[in-house]
Order: C-alpha cells, then sequence, then structure tokens
C-alpha cells in the first residue's frame, strides 16, 4: 500500500517528492495513537462524528518510523478494536454487582443481617435489642446480635398465618418458649401448608442465627416412605435448588450406608449436602450411624407414628443427638391422651414429668370429668387439671383449624346421612347378633375369658353386612361358618356372588345407587367414594360397571408412581372419569383429588383422624367449586355406635388440642360400650343420644347458631328427620323423594359467601403435594 501510494505521488509530480509540514503530520497521526473509545458511548445523540483518513505521507528530513507497517492482519485488529463495545450484563435493570447496603457480605469486624430486616414484607423471627447510644458504644462490634430474617423468596409466599408458625416455631427451637426444651408440634390441620412452615424454618436455621452464622448445619426430615419424594420436590419447588438435599429410601443396603456416613462425617458451618429425607423404617434399620454425631434439627412429618413411646422407631429417633425437635401432625390425639404425652415427651422430654406421674396427675382426672355421668365436683377438678395441662402444653404446640381455608375456597357442606336396613340386611344383622351373645356368654363361662380376636372379627363382618350383604356371604358358606351358617338360609335362593351385582339388596348402596345416578344426569359434578374395605372397593367397581360410569381406582396393590398417574388423569379437567374408588388405607393422606367436588365416606373407621384425613381429598387448594361430603351410617347399627365413639375421641382432642370449653358431654362410657345393641325403632340412634332440645317430633324448631360451621359440636348441626326443606343439596333431595332408605340427615357448612378467587394460590393439578402415606390395604380390624 505504500509503494502503490508512493509510486502514485511521484508520477504527478514528475518523480519530485512532496514536501509537507510536520505538524500536518504530528496532527495526522493523533488518531491513531490516542486511547482507544467505546464510540458514540458518551456522545450525545445529537453529535456526528466525521471519519478520519490517515494518508502514510512522510518528508526525507523526517521518517515516521513510529507508523507500523500496516499488514491486512492489523487493519483487521485496528477496524476490530473501533468496532467493539463493552460488556453488559443481559439482566434488564442491572445495576452492579454491589448495592450500597452490602447486606450478607462479611466485612471486617462488622456483623450484618443476611437479608434487609427493614424491607418490605419481611419477616423477622429474631431481633437483637435495642441499645442506647452509649451501650452501644461499648459493645464490641464483632459480638455484636444481628437481625434472623426468613428469605424473601420465601416470604412472598407465605400466608398470614404460616408466618405465624414460622415465627412461633423459631421461637420454640431456639429455647424461647419453654426455657431448657427446644421442641414443638405442628398440629395445623390438613391443608394449611405445614410442609412450607417447616422448609421456612429449616432453610432459615440452615443460613442464620443472632450471630451472623448457620443455626445448624444439618437436618433430618423423617417421613412415611411415600412422602420421601414429595418432601424432595417440595424443597426444591420452594427453594429452587438453594440447598442440597438427598432422599434416602430404596436401594442397595451399601449406598445406604455409605450416604449417611457421608452425611454424619460432614463438618464445618456450611456443608454440601445439609438435608436427608428418609422413611421410618430405613431410619430406624440404621439407627447407630445416625447416633454417631450431633444433629442440628429433626422433622418427624406425619409424627402420630410416634404416639406408642414402647415400638422401636419412638426409641430410635428418641436417641437422636439433637436438641431440636419438630413433629408434624394435624391429629396430635386420636384416641386417648397418653398418645399425646408421648408426642409432647418426644419434641420435649421430661416436660410433663414421668408416664405413671401423667396418668395420675392428669389423664385420670381429665377422663372422668369428660364422661356424661360425672358428678359436678368429678367435673370441676376435671376442668381444673385439664387448664394446668394446657398451660404446660401450649407453650410447645401450635394448632389453626381449617377454618382459616375459608378464606381461599368455596364453601364445603357435610352431610351424615343415617340409612335403613333393607329386609334381608335387618334379618341377617339379627341372627348375627344373637350369636355373638350367646357366643360371648359362653367363653366367659369358660377358663380363658372371652377372645377378644373373636370379638373383634365378628365386629369386622358386622360392619361388612352393613355396607351389603354380598360381602358376609361367602363367610357363610365356608366350613367354619360357625354362627354364619344359621345366615345361608336367610339369603334368596337365586342369591349368588357370581350373578350380576344388586344395589338394592343395601339400603346404603341403594342411597349411593340413587346418588350418582341424579348427579350425573343433573351435573357435571364428580365423586371420590371412599372405603376401609377391598371389598367394599370391589362392589363399588361393579357398580360402575353396571351403570357404565368410567372410573379409575387406587388401593394398596400399586405403586407410588402408578398412584401419581392415576391421580392425574383424574384431575385433568379433560378426563371422562365420574369416580375415584378410594381405599382410605392407602391414600387417606395427602392425596388432591380436586377433580371431584363430591366424596361418599361409605363406612367409619374406629379412629376419627383415618375419616378426617379421607374427608379431606377433595376440599384443598385449588378446587373451585363448592364441596358436598356425605356420610352414610346405617341406622341403630354398630356404625352409629363407631360414629358416638369419634364424636367422643374428637370432643377429648378439641378440649386438649383446640382448646375449646364447650364441648358437651353427650356419650357416657357405659353407652359407648353397648355395640351389640340394635336400634330398629328410631330415626337415628345418635340423635337421640344428643338428647336434642332444638328438635321435637322430628321437626328441627330452632335452627343452629349462626356461627355454627363444620368443625362445630353435633349439637350444632341442621337436624333433618321429616322436613328436608333445608338440606342444602339438591341431588340428596332427589334422593329421599324417590327412596325412603334415608331416615336422617344431619348437616353443616364450612362458611358462609363466595370464593375468595383472588386469594386462591394456583392449583397443583393433583400432581400434588403427596401422594399418599404408606399403608397396606387391609382389612380394618377394629
Amino acid at each position: 500500500m505504500l509503494r502503490h501510494c508512493k509510486k502514485r505521488g511521484e508520477k504527478e509530480r514528475g518523480g519530485k517528492r512532496p514536501k509537507l509540514d510536520l505538524e500536518m503530520v504530528s496532527a495526522l497521526q493523533t488518531p491513531l495513537s490516542s486511547p482507544f473509545r467505546v464510540p458514540f458511548l458518551n456522545d450525545s445523540p445529537s453529535t456526528s462524528r466525521t471519519p478520519r483518513t490517515v494518508l502514510p505521507l512522510c518528508r526525507r528530513s523526517v521518517s515516521v518510523v513510529s507508523m507500523p507497517t500496516v499488514t491486512d492482519c492489523a487493519h483487521e485488529n485496528v477496524i476490530k478494536k473501533l468496532l467493539a463495545r463493552p460488556f453488559r450484563v443481559p439482566i434488564p435493570g442491572y445495576t452492579g454487582g454491589c448495592s450500597n447496603r452490602l447486606l450478607g457480605l462479611r466485612m471486617s469486624g462488622v456483623r450484618l443481617s443476611l437479608h434487609d430486616p427493614y424491607a418490605e414484607n419481611a419477616l423477622v423471627v429474631f431481633a437483637p435489642p435495642e441499645l442506647s447510644a452509649h451501650e452501644q458504644l461499648k459493645i464490641d462490634d464483632t459480638k455484636r446480635e444481628v437481625h434472623v430474617v426468613v428469605d424473601p423468596l420465601l416470604c412472598a409466599v407465605l400466608r398470614p398465618h404460616q408466618r405465624e408458625g414460622v415465627k412461633f416455631m423459631y421461637d420454640c427451637v431456639v429455647g424461647k418458649r419453654v426455657e431448657g426444651h427446644n421442641g414443638c408440634i405442628m398440629a395445623d390441620e390438613m391443608g394449611l401448608g405445614k410442609t412450607l412452615q417447616c422448609i421456612a424454618l429449616m432453610w432459615t436455621l440452615l443460613r442464620q442465627s443472632p450471630q451472623a452464622a448457620p443455626a445448624i448445619n444439618r437436618c433430618i426430615i423423617v417421613c412415611p416412605s411415600s412422602l420421601v419424594k414429595n418432601w424432595d420436590k417440595e424443597i426444591a419447588k420452594w427453594l429452587h435448588g438453594r440447598v442440597n438435599s438427598l432422599p434416602i429410601d430404596s436401594g442397595k443396603r451399601e449406598d445406604i450406608i455409605r450416604n449417611l456416613k457421608q452425611f454424619v462425617s460432614q463438618t464445618g458451618q456450611r456443608v454440601p449436602t445439609p438435608v436427608i429425607i428418609i422413611s421410618y423404617e430405613t431410619f430406624r434399620l440404621y439407627t447407630d450411624i445416625l447416633h454417631e454425631k450431633e444433629i442440628g434439627l429433626v422433622i418427624c412429618d406425619e409424627g402420630h407414628r410416634l404416639k406408642n413411646s414402647d415400638n422401636q422407631t419412638y426409641q430410635a429417633l428418641s436417641g437422636l443427638k439433637c436438641a431440636r425437635r419438630i413433629l408434624i401432625s394435624g391429629t396430635p390425639i386420636q384416641n386417648d391422651l397418653f398418645e399425646y404425652y408421648s408426642l409432647i415427651n418426644f419434641v420435649n422430654p421430661g416436660l410433663l414429668g414421668p408416664a405413671q406421674e401423667f396418668r395420675k396427675r392428669f389423664e385420670n382426672i381429665i377422663l372422668k370429668g369428660r364422661d356424661a355421668d360425672a358428678s359436678m365436683e368429678q367435673q370441676q377438678l376435671g376442668e381444673q387439671k385439664l387448664q394446668e395441662l394446657l398451660g404446660l402444653v401450649t407453650r410447645c404446640i401450635i394448632r389453626r383449624t381449617s377454618a382459616l381455608l375459608t378464606k381461599y375456597l368455596p364453601v364445603k357442606y357435610e352431610l351424615l346421612c343415617i340409612c335403613g336396613f333393607t329386609e334381608l340386611q335387618e334379618k341377617l344383622y339379627r341372627t348375627l347378633i344373637r350369636h355373638m351373645d350367646s357366643e360371648i356368654r359362653r367363653q366367659e363361662r369358660s377358663k380363658g375369658g372371652v377372645n377378644n380376636n373373636t370379638t373383634l372379627a365378628f365386629i369386622t363382618n358386622l360392619k361388612k353386612l352393613c355396607n351389603h350383604p354380598q360381602l358376609i356371604y361367602d363367610k357363610c358358606h365356608a366350613k367354619e361358618a360357625g354362627g354364619f351358617a344359621d345366615c345361608l338360609e336367610l339369603f334368596p335362593a337365586e342369591f349368588s356372588t357370581k350373578k350380576a351385582f344388586d344395589p338394592s339388596q343395601s339400603g346404603k348402596m341403594r342411597v349411593l345407587d340413587y346418588l350418582l345416578a341424579y348427579t350425573r344426569r343433573n351435573s357435571d359434578d364428580r365423586f371420590v367414594l371412599v372405603s376401609n374395605y377391598t371389598q367394599t372397593m370391589d362392589a363399588f367397581e361393579q357398580l360402575c360397571q353396571l351403570r357404565k360410569y368410567p372410573f379409575v381406582r387406587l388401593d394398596g396393590s400399586m405403586s407410588i408412581k402408578q398412584r401419581s398417574k392415576i391421580v392425574e388423569k383424574f384431575n385433568d379437567p379433560k378426563s371422562e372419569c365420574f369416580a375415584f374408588l378410594l381405599s382410605s388405607k392407602a391414600g387417606g393422606c395427602g392425596l388432591n383429588l380436586i377433580g371431584a367436588n363430591r366424596l361418599v365416606m361409605f363406612d367409619p373407621d374406629w379412629n376419627p383422624a383415618n375419616d378426617g384425613q379421607a374427608m379431606a381429598r377433595v376440599w384443598r387448594d385449588g378446587q373451585k367449586k363448592a364441596c358436598f361430603v356425605y356420610r352414610l351410617l346405617s341406622r341403630g347399627s354398630i356404625e352409629e355406635k363407631i360414629f358416638q365413639r369419634q364424636a367422643h375421641k374428637k370432643a377429648l382432642s378439641s378440649c386438649v388440642v383446640d382448646e375449646e370449653t364447650d364441648v358437651a358431654r353427650h356419650f357416657s362410657l357405659d353407652q359407648l360400650k353397648t355395640l351389640f345393641e340394635f336400634n330398629a325403632n328410631t330415626a337415628s340412634d345418635t340423635h337421640d343420644k344428643l338428647k336434642c332440645k332444638r328438635c321435637f317430633l322430628g321437626r328441627e324448631l330452632k335452627d343452629p347458631p349462626e356461627e355454627a360451621d363444620t368443625n362445630s359440636d353435633l349439637t350444632q348441626w341442621h337436624h333433618s328427620e321429616r322436613d328436608f326443606s333445608k338440606v342444602p343439596d339438591q341431588m340428596l333431595k332427589a334422593v329421599r323423594d324417590c327412596a325412603p332408605d334415608i331416615t336422617f340427615v344431619f348437616h353443616q357448612k364450612s362458611h358462609d359467601g363466595e370464593t375468595n378467587r383472588s386469594n386462591s394460590p394456583p392449583a397443583d393439578n393433583g400432581k400434588g403435594r403427596r401422594d399418599g402415606a404408606e399403608e397396606e390395604d387391609r382389612e380394618s380390624e377394629g
């Protein structure tokens, strides 16, 4: 290029070299020697830039040696520099790597909270005491306490009651609420977000403390095996990968041992895998490894599994070197007060004293005072001891009822339907009772006494008969039929389990048949049908096939993966499934079945918590339709007696856990023992024992209190015997008009008003927080 310019210049000037002023050369060299600037970075939009052309001019007396020969490669480099632009972070609104507050950065000698305690919506679980200016001068900056603030990521999704729960649990585990004890029970009812609250607490402790360092470095979450994967998914869902959790449930023994040893051997404030999720069964098998080192926090989900302090799982968990213990249970009292003692003693050992002292000091006196036949003195003493017990336990247990869900969910109607027997059922029932009565008397005369196993098996068969005579037909044909042999001749000659299913042989099944048919014809609502027995599930299936209803079935024979697929299929709005057949033992816990808005609880369980879990499958986050929950009981039978026992247990729970002081004493212990009495001359044995003052001659003369809801005592529900005008369900009214099987209905609603859609969180669409607790679908033995 220089050669070309030289020849051209000589040609134009007759071979003579041109003269060039040195100042002109200097001026032309300036742009190339000036520092690199990004084009137009600081120029105003109106500024125009004129490119300059640099000519390789020279003078004989001055040789421009500083100018390198511009090769093609150098030319490209110059152009690239001219066109280069500074790197910009591709994030809208990005202002730099450091903010003015510098939160979370460790500076020399200064402690700072990890998150801003004064930010909008901040949840501060610990605030250092305020110091005067003089006190602040005295304190060492390296020892100054800082605020502990829940991660804003979680604050954005926590509801008000959940924020309160996180603060309560934090105060418990740091020993603020009960001196010398660091445990608590999270006893919120179903659907209130217990899992999310515990994740928020765990994450806060793993990252923060008043000393500006993590409060714990390891956490163990113990839960039913079917919930291990779910906990792992929930942690990932809410924390977005900020913590490594390791689910341990199945796999080779060598792999489990290696993972557990690696977990306990981690040292330091920030360890690579701070959380393991393990099933109760696996924990019990590898107790020795987990007992080696101290653990910062243990969370026990479905903690009512620890209600028996003598079982191996309870002993294994109690031996853990961990002071901070959280127990999650929506039903801390399921049967008696001593179960409650076991749970309290696990989270806070020694708080209620030794077991024998607790029985003598609290349990015996409180139970005597709760009996319907208790004297005034016994009632007063029982109430006094109850208040003393509450004063001890309310400091370490937090309980909110599902009434809080009324802000986010549509109305729920619960209907307790008393159904009469068919003629065949009543004959069979009376025959079995006579046989059982004579058998008990015979055993009492013998040296061995009454055989409890025989009694429980007999009760199970009575319950099956209440569902449908077909469920005991095979028993009557057995070689060792016993008293059932007398029942065989009562069956019609054409009766056979091999023939087409006949729902008309059972009062409850006939009501269900009508209810499904009316709903199928008049609405797009869908059903969940729940039972404790696989035989009853088979009857549901036969009924659906007979009426050509599309259905799916979930029982104990299915794997967790299969259950998830079935739930997802049913909850799909485009699904054609009309009924979901559910075993309460296999899927009573945690399933989200919002694809249906009507649920039928076909038979009662001895444990009210089991029924409560099963009935909560449809009234959950994401439900948009009004819900109807039906409980079917056979009139005057053992089913009403079982329900009365449930009411007695729930009343005890309401007094101790929910701190309700006005729960009426309806059933005496002697009344509850009369399981084998059959009362066919009543509309409802349960209503008779309530001694209701609002009803007269089968009519409700006075409405229940306006503030009453589904959590209220049964005396504060609507009672319908002859007048069904107040029954809120049009489908049930239609059934009553054409079938006399329904003799009585108790009904109540969850709340008034429409769904608050603006406050409703996104639906899980059935993929679910849980896939169901691991329970075998076994026959209930009472």
